[in-house]
């Protein structure tokens, strides 16, 4: 059937539930910025996070005018609250923050049933699998290695990395182009309807839509070639795989 499956990787491979607006991480986030020198109350941090977040999306957007769907690096936002503090940190140390905020802020992960025995399927029948997640490099390199997925990808594209996320072509095309994909020989897996399935429709790619308790609510047509509406990730294997 296909050579190439494209998946998303939370909502899809990876269940899991994050809170980053609770008031006890940013306490949390205070302290260890204390230890460094840069000072704030907690609701000042906050504020301050959410005022860089924007501002580099501006930045990000202005560079690449061309860009419909932004996605910026958050490692900077986070450099940017020590050194406006006149905090001065290396990169270790900023990257060390990234992942002390990720550990706060989630509530659980883990993968759902049935993603191993697909992977494993795919690798044993030959065939290449991709990563096109919407995720920040400082969170998710650690979550694939924790979760012993890192070995299952033949290339991994992170939104970050690229400033451009699903929905837009541009994202799906970054991919086909650095790995060499056929669209006809290709199809997306995920979560989203909007992200996952109308991007890669838009795209020109074939998709499977898995619906899980995290996927957004679906508002209007869902343009999928194949569905799993129970979450069921085993039934993935009887409907694309040959």
């Amino acid at each position: 059937m296909y050579k190439n499956y494209i998946f998303d990787l939370y909502g899809t491979l990876i269940d899991i539930n994050t809170d980053e607006w609770s008031s006890e991480i940013w306490d949390k986030m205070v302290v260890m910025y204390g230890y460094k020198g840069a000072h704030y109350t907690s609701s000042e941090l906050h504020d301050e996070y959410s005022r860089l977040v924007e501002h580099e999306k501006k930045s990000v957007l202005k560079k690449n005018p061309d860009t419909k769907v932004v996605d910026i690096k958050l490692d900077k936002v986070f450099r940017k609250l020590f050194t406006q503090k006149g905090a001065k940190v290396t990169k270790s140390q900023v990257w060390f923050v990234a992942e002390a905020f990720r550990c706060f802020s989630t509530k659980y992960i883990k993968l759902y049933d049935g993603v191993i025995d697909l992977l494993d399927t795919l690798k044993a029948k030959g065939k290449k699998i991709y990563l096109l997640s919407n995720a920040q490099r400082c969170f998710t390199e650690n979550e694939l290695n924790m979760l012993n997925l890192t070995k299952y990808f033949d290339g991994i594209c992170i939104s970050s990395d690229e400033e451009c996320s699903k929905p837009d072509s541009k994202y799906y095309q970054i991919l086909f182009d650095r790995y060499g994909l056929k669209k006809n020989e290709s199809i997306m897996i995920g979560n989203d309807y909007l992200s996952d399935i109308g991007g890669a429709a838009d795209f020109g790619i074939d998709s499977l839509y898995i619906h899980q308790s995290i996927s957004p609510e679906i508002e209007g047509e869902l343009r999928s070639n194949y569905r799993v509406m129970d979450g069921d990730v085993f039934k993935i294997k009887d409907l694309i795989i040959a």
